[in-house]
C-alpha cells in the first residue's frame, strides 16, 4: 500500500510565509517548551503543513467520491445522473464515465467545456492516481480525477472555490514541548512482518513493517510498527487522547531512518491529522492494532472542528 502516494504530498510542497493572524488562529500557545530554536522550527513546520492543506492539490478543496459502476456512469447537476455534481457548480447534464476491464473512459456532451492541460476534452481515457500522474480534469471551478482502491475505482471532486477553503482558520495544537521530541531503538524484524491496516473504507490493507521503534515515556516503555515510506518511516498511531483532545481515527507522523546506532528521533510535535479529520472523501488508512498507545500524547495537531 503506497500511502506516500495520497497523504505525504500535503508535507512535501516549498515553505511559504503566512500572516501572523493566520499563526495566532491555530498555533499561539502561551505553554510552548523548549529552546527558541525548537519552537522556531516546529512553529515553521506548522506553517508549511496549514499552506499545504490550503493548496489546490490540499485536502479542504474536496467535495465529492462517487465510486463507479461497471458500464456508464452518467453525471452533472441533474438529480437524475448516477453522478452528481455540486448544484450551481456546473451544467445539468456533463457527460458520462465508462468503467469496462479496469478501465475508465469519459465521454463529454457537446458544448460543454471540460478541458485536460486547458485543451478540450471529447472522448479519451482516464489515468488514475495509482500511475503517479492522473489524468485531472477541469470544468469552472471543478476539477476531478480517478482514483482505485483495491478493486474499486471512484471520482474525487475539487472545488477550488470551496466554502470549506474559504473558511478555513488553521488547526489547533497543544502547546510546543521539547520533551515530546524522543529518542526511540529501531527493533529490525527477521524478516520483514506483514502487518494488516484496516482503512476508512471498512477494507483491510497489507504492509510490511520492517521493525518497531521502542521509545520510554514517564518510566513506561512503549513501540510502535513503522512502514518505510522513500527515505522515512512513516507511522499511524492512535493514543489515549484520540476520540477526545485529538482525531478519533488516529494520527500520522513521519520521522528518518534510523542513523548508525540504530537512533530514531520520534518527535511527537510534528503528530498531524490525517485528512478524513477533515474531509469525508478521503480515503485514510487507521492505526494497526499495536499502534495504539496506552499513553496520553500531548503533543501536535488536535482535532478539527467536530470531525
Amino acid at each position: 500500500m503506497k500511502i506516500n502516494k495520497y497523504f505525504k504530498i500535503i508535507l512535501s510542497l516549498p515553505l511559504l510565509v503566512i500572516s501572523f493572524s493566520l499563526l495566532a488562529g491555530c498555533n499561539s500557545n502561551a505553554g510552548d517548551k523548549g529552546s527558541p530554536e525548537y519552537i522556531s522550527q516546529i512553529k515553521s513546520w506548522h506553517q508549511k503543513r496549514i499552506e499545504n492543506l490550503k493548496k489546490e492539490n490540499g485536502w479542504l478543496n474536496l467535495v465529492g467520491l462517487f465510486w463507479l459502476k461497471k458500464g456508464k456512469n452518467t453525471f452533472g447537476t441533474n438529480p437524475h445522473n448516477d453522478i452528481i455534481f455540486p448544484k450551481g457548480k456546473a451544467p445539468g447534464e456533463i457527460g458520462a464515465f465508462i468503467l469496462k476491464d479496469r478501465a475508465v473512459t469519459i465521454k463529454i456532451n457537446g458544448g460543454v467545456d471540460v478541458t485536460y492541460n486547458n485543451r478540450p476534452v471529447h472522448e479519451m481515457n482516464l489515468k488514475t492516481d495509482l500511475s503517479g500522474d492522473p489524468t485531472e480534469l477541469t470544468l469552472g471551478f471543478l476539477k476531478w480525477f480517478i482514483i482505485k482502491r483495491g478493486e474499486r475505482y471512484g471520482v474525487r471532486l475539487r472545488d477550488l472555490n470551496a466554502e470549506m477553503l474559504n473558511e478555513f482558520t488553521g488547526v489547533d495544537t497543544f502547546p510546543i514541548d521539547e520533551s515530546w521530541k524522543l529518542i526511540a531503538k529501531f527493533e529490525p524484524y527477521n524478516p520483514p512482518k506483514s502487518i494488516s491496516i484496516p482503512t476508512i473504507l471498512g477494507t483491510i490493507d497489507k504492509d510490511t513493517s520492517p521493525g518497531a521503534l521502542l521509545f520510554e515515556k514517564n518510566g513506561n516503555q512503549y513501540k510502535l510498527d513503522a512502514i518505510v515510506e522513500g527515505n522515512q518511516f512513516f507511522i499511524i498511531f492512535a493514543d489515549e487522547t484520540s476520540g477526545k483532545e485529538t482525531y478519533g481515527a488516529g494520527r500520522f507522523l513521519y520521522t528518518d531512518l534510523p542513523d548508525s546506532n540504530g537512533n530514531v528521533i520520534l518527535d511527537f510535535n510534528k503528530a498531524y491529522n490525517p485528512p478524513c479529520a477533515f474531509t469525508p472523501y478521503a480515503t485514510c488508512p487507521l492505526p494497526p492494532r499495536q499502534n495504539y498507545l496506552k499513553l496520553r500524547v500531548t503533543a501536535g495537531e488536535k482535532k478539527y472542528g467536530n470531525h
